[in-house]
């Protein structure tokens, strides 16, 4: 399982020219979902983004976690994270878990990170949508956490 994690000051998602679901100061979290995932890259990754110090502290230093600052979060699904280019120009998502795999993994991720921050704080785009995502991201703050790889 990879999370691409962005820092925002807000962001939303849109479907068919209307918006679903919008956070302010929080994290966008784009979530790619591999056919051998489980629940125990789930936890891994929820523990891992709700206890990751990323926000400033009054001192101005990377210090303070998502729980801290009762930030928001928004999950969107992005099976392009499993992307591969290895081979030609087209890239090839074989990696990528298949709807009847992926989609109950995305909302028990979504269901657990709730269970840690409390329902409210967590919003979402809906699985395999066309979505349109907007974000104004703060610092920037991107990282990559891969469930596999534990980096």
């Amino acid at each position: 399982m990879r999370v691409l994690l962005q820092r925002v000051e807000e962001a939303s998602v849109e479907i068919d020219s209307s918006i679903l679901s919008s956070i302010k100061k929080g994290l966008l979290l784009f979530l790619g979902i591999e056919a051998e995932d489980t629940s125990e890259d789930i936890a891994w990754l929820v523990k891992k983004i709700t206890a990751l110090r990323i926000f400033s502290d009054e001192e101005g230093k990377m210090n303070l976690s998502i729980k801290d600052i009762a930030g928001e979060l928004l999950v969107v699904s992005q099976f392009t994270l499993h992307a591969s280019t290895k081979k030609g120009n087209r890239p090839s998502f074989i990696k990528a878990a298949r709807p009847e795999l992926a989609t109950p993994l995305y909302e028990k991720f979504k269901v657990q990170l709730e269970e840690e921050l409390g329902k409210a704080k967590v919003k979402s785009g809906v699985f395999g949508a066309d979505m349109k995502v907007s974000l104004v991201n703060n610092g920037p703050v991107t990282i990559w956490l891969d469930s596999k790889n534990k980096e």
